[in-house]
């Protein structure tokens, strides 16, 4: 599945990559897939988040993100 990268953010100590699919059913939603992201020797790892807690707060996370992105847009206008 090809995806662009929205942002790679921190929360709770530790970094998350959030995906936009560019085609099919996901992308049409407007579905954005949220990962824990490292890197080791210049290659990305991507694991999925195991508890619902861990999403909860990367998820807020990633709402405030867009919020500043939003905010800072509208300032730029």
């Amino acid at each position: 599945l090809e995806c662009a990268i929205v942002a790679i953010f921190p929360a709770n100590n530790q970094n998350y990559i959030a995906l936009l699919p560019m085609e099919g059913e996901e992308a049409e939603n407007g579905e954005v897939f949220i990962y824990r992201y490292s890197e080791s020797d210049g290659q990305p790892n991507l694991e999925n988040i195991e508890s619902d807690e861990e999403y909860e707060i990367v998820a807020d996370a990633f709402d405030e993100l867009l919020d500043e992105q939003e905010f800072d847009e509208e300032v730029d206008e």
